[in-house]
């Protein structure tokens, strides 16, 4: 390992929120600290509040006494940048603005040892950008941590277009060994997490834009049925929507307007309007006193068939074959494995298929009715589904009552290409599968960091495996002919596996 010595000083620039929880991990790590900000007495004042957060932590049982008495004696404010020279390694966590960090990281540069790690937690701005002023940017790594950082895991450890490969190596072991789990990245708009988590936002709040389901409906699939620990509207309104939006605005334009991270229009109004969520008291739901939260559209009880059919495989819901025979309900037809092409025939002949990223109305079959990918559709509490134009009202009901017999609460939605979690999980894996073709991270490194720094249920290139890269490139190039926008073409890299798992399937 190549950690810095525990014994060596820690430096932590801006002492807000961000660098006080950095501070304390440094701290519980055994580190000294200093901590310096540019406004007079405001280090001492974050110094006293780390303190307390250390008794807190006392109270709860999780440090000792004793181990918080060694910790204060380890923490000094200082009052000058001076105060910093005898760091090892020097955080910054002030404001996100590029020059202000530059400037800092020059000063520094005249005050720290030529052998002192120099470190940005920004989440939004070039680490390559933040050295770009420096004699030595070699030395320069981005160390970001997600809030709160003395509770969540992730480190995101990025190495600019001159950070030396030693100096990462440094900075990795170093959030390693204060018992985070860093990740490796290269210098490019959003990291990791905030760029490959645009999609959830963004085809949420599209679905909303064209009023395929309210923003309550929505949520409730992403979590019942996708597995998503928070929807999006309630997520953002918990980040603040004007936070969450610079953001999707920031990776945007770092990416010279590629469609892909269009930012949404919907969104925008929200911020204008001064509706930043539940620090505001509202946001896409109202969190005042007396407002209630929205429930989702939820169809009431109907009856369920006797009998179904289904013909050929129903790729990644194929399970639910013995589901349906599980819930007393027989089940005709032949169940060869072909995927992706199978259906569900209700008794009238409607037919039931899992969505492939068009619009039920375009089936050539006629009457049809798409239902939504699931994370697991066993343990999956709610289904939606989507009907065609043209379905009569008793095959919705007969395809409601089905689901339910199957334990699932059902959300009718309107008929949208790729519905919501198939079309959100589809950009999740191409994104990610994206970032692993143009070097922004390893597969490993980029499903821990989307699991730790977001909480998704599965990896997204571990979920593209499961459903398979032929089935994620049908899905989006459908989506892709349905808006005929480049937003929904499939990556290069996911056409060339899928073109390779077709090969391997035909010989």
């Amino acid at each position: 390992m190549m950690a810095i010595d525990r014994t060596g000083t820690v430096g932590v620039v801006g002492t807000g929120t961000m660098g006080q929880g950095i501070a304390q991990v440094a701290l519980l790590a055994g580190h000294p600290v200093r901590l310096y900000d540019v406004a007079p007495g405001r280090a001492g004042t974050a110094a006293d509040a780390v303190m307390a957060r250390l008794d807190r932590l006392v109270e709860k049982g999780r440090i000792t006494p004793a181990e918080r008495e060694a910790a204060y004696a380890r923490l000094d404010p200082v009052g000058d940048i001076a105060g910093l020279a005898d760091a090892q390694l020097v955080v910054e966590a002030i404001l996100e603005d590029l020059v202000a960090k530059q400037q800092l990281f020059t000063a520094l540069e005249t005050v720290v040892s030529g052998d002192c790690l120099l470190a940005t937690n920004t989440s939004s701005l070039s680490v390559t950008a933040v050295a770009g002023a420096l004699r030595r940017p070699g030395r320069v790594v981005g160390l970001h941590f997600f809030n709160p950082a003395p509770l969540l895991p992730l480190v995101e450890v990025v190495s600019g277009s001159a950070t030396d490969e030693a100096a990462a190596t440094r900075a990795y072991d170093t959030a390693a060994a204060w018992g985070k789990t860093p990740v490796h990245c290269a210098d490019t708009p959003g990291f990791i997490v905030n760029r490959l988590a645009r999609p959830f936002y963004a085809e949420a709040f599209r679905l909303h834009e064209e009023r395929a389901a309210d923003p309550a409906t929505i949520d409730a699939v992403l979590r019942e049925c996708g597995g998503f620990r928070m929807g999006p509207f309630e997520l953002t309104d918990l980040i603040g929507q004007d936070v969450n939006e610079a953001v999707t605005r920031s990776v945007w334009e770092a990416f010279f307007q590629d469609p892909k991270f269009t930012p949404s229009m919907a969104q925008r109004r929200l911020v204008e309007a001064g509706r930043h969520g539940r620090k505001a008291g509202r946001g896409w739901f109202g969190y005042g006193e007396g407002a209630q939260k929205p429930e989702p559209h939820t169809a009431e009880q109907c009856k369920a068939p006797d009998t179904v059919g289904i013909h050929a495989g129903l790729g990644p819901a194929a399970v639910l074959r013995e589901m349906i025979t599980e819930a007393g309900i027989e089940v005709t037809g032949d169940g060869a494995p072909e995927p992706s092409k199978g259906f569900i025939a209700l008794p009238d002949g409607t037919r039931l298929t899992l969505t492939d990223g068009s619009a039920a109305t375009t089936d050539p079959a006629g009457n049809c009715i798409r239902f939504d990918l699931a994370l697991d559709y066993r343990t999956a509490t709610r289904i939606a589904l989507a009907p065609s134009d043209t379905v009569r009202p008793a095959a919705l009901q007969s395809a409601i009552g089905l689901f339910q017999a199957l334990g699932k609460q059902v959300s009718v939605i309107d008929d949208v290409p790729g519905m919501i979690v198939a079309r959100t999980v589809a950009m999740l894996v191409d994104f990610a599968v994206d970032a692993v073709g143009r070097g922004v991270a390893g597969p490993q490194d980029i499903d821990t960091a989307m699991r730790l720094g977001v909480n998704y249920p599965r990896g997204p290139l571990e979920w593209g495996d499961e459903l398979g890269a032929r089935w994620v490139r049908d899905v989006l190039r459908n989506l892709h002919g349905a808006y005929g926008a480049p937003r929904y073409a499939p990556s290069p890299l996911l056409c060339r596996r899928a073109a390779a798992d077709e090969r391997l399937l035909s010989s």
